[in-house]
């Protein structure tokens, strides 16, 4: 007589959060983020508008994305130094949604309160066309507010703008109260 052994059937809520394959097709992610692009366009009337609907939407995926990161990447561990933060998006967020680091981490001289993060070419700017008439679209607005959702989720208040300048530049400019929270850490 041969007794098997039944496992008992396990929910999701029992599995790890694993990395998984982590990989979406290029050509898949194009045609998405196209759709995305032209469901926006179709609810709006001007490039502005455009923009800040591509950033909502951003947004949206952001505040998801905070805590899965630093479940999978830092143990549950958040970041409380601005610095640290700017560095875990720059590289480890930016790995994990474009298989790179971004490319520059920059402070501005001029005002402590806004840092620059670079990107030469932008993976949603790669494969947009932009019609003559919307010249100064810049789909890469849907990144800047991943970041800044990112950012206020993590309780670093800030404000994200995506510019043509070095390829694509995110202006972050974070609120005056941030940088008087980094500065008591540092004196600590």
């Amino acid at each position: 007589m041969v007794i098997s052994q039944v496992r008992p059937k396990t929910s999701i809520l029992d599995k790890t959060l694993s990395k998984g394959k982590g990989e979406v097709s290029l050509s898949c992610f194009a045609l998405l983020f196209s759709e995305l692009v032209q469901y926006c366009q179709n609810k709006v009337h001007t490039v502005p508008e455009l923009q800040n609907k591509l950033c909502e939407m951003g947004q949206e995926v952001g505040i998801k994305l905070i805590d899965l990161y630093y479940m999978r990447e830092k143990n549950g561990k958040r970041e409380i130094k601005l610095l640290n933060m700017l560095l875990f998006i720059r590289s480890t967020l930016w790995k994990g949604l474009f298989g790179k680091e971004a490319d520059k981490l920059e402070h501005a001289n001029d005002d402590e309160r806004i840092y620059y993060l670079i990107e030469k070419e932008p993976l949603v700017n790669k494969f947009i066309s932009v019609p003559k008439d919307k010249g100064s679209l810049n789909c890469a607005m849907f990144i800047a507010g991943i970041i800044e959702a990112v950012l206020n989720a993590a309780g670093f208040t800030a404000k994200v703008t995506a510019h043509w300048h070095k390829g694509t530049t995110y202006m972050v400019t974070f609120e005056e109260s941030v940088i008087a929270k980094d500065k008591q850490l540092d004196e600590r």
